[in-house]
């Protein structure tokens, strides 16, 4: 049994760009009301002229975290409340451990671990009062599956998935679902230091996701009936196992 997204207030970090904004779009086609929040304003605004007069957008750099407490308190400003927390936003580091710089690592941490954490935590408080809302955390197989290829990201996204797992627990008895989907490889702008003839061996082996194929399994975890929670949900691309 499905729920109605309609009139469903959500928030979106790096909801501007890959699989936020596809994400944007489809709970924007849902009826939801949809806020993205990113720091780049003018990918705000170009997804804002695109999708439509119901989607928002507020700049914020998730990096400085006190943007993130502001953003909520501005949506629960003008909405009352916000239904969904899609903590999305992250960035990959690949490549030998030893071949690495670990002041980009830092960057990458602060943004897969500590952006999400905070994102997730500043609309506990609302979501608890009301008893009702997700939380919903753009996590990777990577999360359940070491990648010998990207060593610091793996153990960041296996962050995450400790992080749902246990505020899922905390979180359930006052009514707010946690919950993570974790794709294989999408074709997104995080890829875009890859090798360009490699990526298109994996697109042509059919061994990549695009963006509406994650954004669609969230929509299929955020509509279940309120008495349930998909807490994990791997999504693979059929030309690639792990």
């Amino acid at each position: 049994m499905k729920t109605s997204l309609e009139g469903r207030v959500a928030a979106v970090t790096g909801g501007a760009s890959g699989i936020g904004l596809e994400c944007v779009r489809q709970l924007a086609q849902h009826g939801a009301i949809p806020y993205i929040l990113d720091r780049d304003r003018t990918a705000i605004e170009k997804a804002r002229d695109e999708l439509g007069g119901q989607v928002r957008g507020l700049e914020v750099d998730l990096l400085r975290y006190e943007t993130i407490d502001a953003a909520v308190a501005t949506i629960l400003d003008e909405q009352g409340r916000i239904d969904i927390m899609h903590a999305n936003a992250g960035s990959y580091v690949g490549g030998n451990v030893w071949e690495g710089d670990p002041d980009v690592w830092e960057g990458m941490l602060r943004l897969n671990i500590n952006a999400v954490f905070r994102s997730a935590r500043a609309v506990m408080p609302s979501m608890m009062a009301r008893k009702s809302g997700d939380i919903l955390i753009t996590s990777s197989v990577a999360g359940v599956v070491p990648v010998v290829a990207e060593p610091i990201y793996t153990a960041s996204k296996h962050a995450v998935q400790a992080f749902v797992h246990t505020v899922r627990r905390q979180l359930a008895p006052h009514g707010v679902r946690v919950g993570a989907v974790l794709p294989g490889l999408a074709v997104t702008p995080l890829l875009k230091d890859w090798d360009q003839q490699r990526l298109r061996s994996y697109v042509d082996a059919g061994a990549t996701l695009n963006p509406s194929d994650i954004a669609e399994a969230v929509m299929f975890m955020l509509s279940r009936r309120q008495g349930t929670v998909v807490r994990d949900l791997v999504i693979l691309p059929h030309g690639f196992d792990i």
